[in-house]
């Protein structure tokens, strides 16, 4: 694995990440596709690796498809085990697939590494643009956020491709990614291309710099949050505090009370309840909790049955 070629752009960002951040055990989720084929392939050569099939059970013959991913994946090197998930709940089956999809790839230790790249960076800071979800969702995905770890964040889509063509490697190409039902797949075959036509290519790399940027901005206001020695619970102490740091301790609040999937939309409810103060009720935040305002306080608390 020499020479300039996209193959070596590939093993150049996994030997980087995995000087940077040494991680004690290391798998890799295939799914067959181009991405984590290439990423899996590298990671055989550069560090003691495994690999984890995940078979949502979507697709007739879904079965066959994690099969054959395990198999290159073994023939790569690579022990590596199918993990079957059933796919059920809320949110649409993207999200499901997804939820189902880390609770299964969630190792005891170590990272996972997954195979997305500059391409999936640059959908999903236009998918937090345009739901208008704050900061964190435009600020994309980290490349290191345990127990995730994304080499390929700076590498494009078409290199990963090509890098499996200079290894003889055959992706699997999931008829899902072409289904224009799904948001994120006009995002990749409409938007992105209309945008690089309209504002003369470089759009990618752009929106993936400016994620790197806010998150840069989103890890500065978290340390201040984290300084803060006030009692966060007290309107008085709080609300003086500029906007963007006062949502941040109120985040991390909920957090350490265990709320969980916290939202812009709730974050910036439970915010009014000390920047637009009108007596108003109580809001109603994921897992049966709600935040309410009192005698100057804030309190959060399970919904009674």
């Amino acid at each position: 694995m020499s020479g300039n070629g996209p193959l070596a752009e590939v093993r150049t960002a996994v030997r980087r990440f995995l000087a940077e951040h040494r991680p004690e055990e290391v798998a890799v989720a295939v799914s067959g596709g181009a991405d984590s084929l290439a990423l899996a392939a590298v990671a055989a050569k550069l560090t003691p690796a495994r690999a984890v099939v995940v078979d949502h059970g979507l697709q007739d013959g879904s079965a066959e498809v994690a099969e054959r991913a395990a198999r290159t994946c073994r023939e790569l090197g690579l022990e590596t085990e199918v993990r079957t998930v059933q796919v059920t709940g809320s949110g649409g089956p993207e999200a499901a697939a997804r939820r189902a999809r880390y609770a299964a790839l969630r190792p005891g230790r170590g990272l996972v590494l997954l195979g997305h790249t500059r391409d999936d960076q640059a959908e999903t800071v236009l998918l937090g643009l345009g739901r208008g979800s704050g900061p964190r969702s435009i600020a994309g995905m980290r490349p290191h956020d345990p127990p995730w770890g994304r080499p390929l964040l700076g590498v494009s889509r078409a290199t990963t491709a090509a890098a499996c063509a200079e290894l003889g490697l055959t992706p699997w190409r999931d008829p899902h990614n072409d289904d224009p039902r799904f948001t994120r797949v006009r995002l990749r075959h409409e938007v992105l291309p209309l945008l690089e036509d309209v504002l003369r290519g470089g759009v990618a790399d752009a929106l993936a710099r400016t994620a790197a940027h806010l998150r840069e901005d989103n890890d500065a206001l978290d340390e201040l949050a984290e300084a803060f020695d006030g009692d966060c619970c007290e309107v008085a102490e709080v609300e003086h505090l500029p906007t963007a740091l006062r949502r941040r301790v109120l985040r991390r609040w909920l957090l350490l009370a265990d709320v969980p999937e916290l939202s812009d939309s709730h974050l910036r409810r439970v915010d009014a309840l000390v920047s637009d103060w009108r007596g108003q009720g109580g809001v109603w935040l994921p897992g049966g909790f709600v935040a309410r305002r009192a005698h100057g306080r804030l309190r959060v608390e399970p919904v009674q049955s």
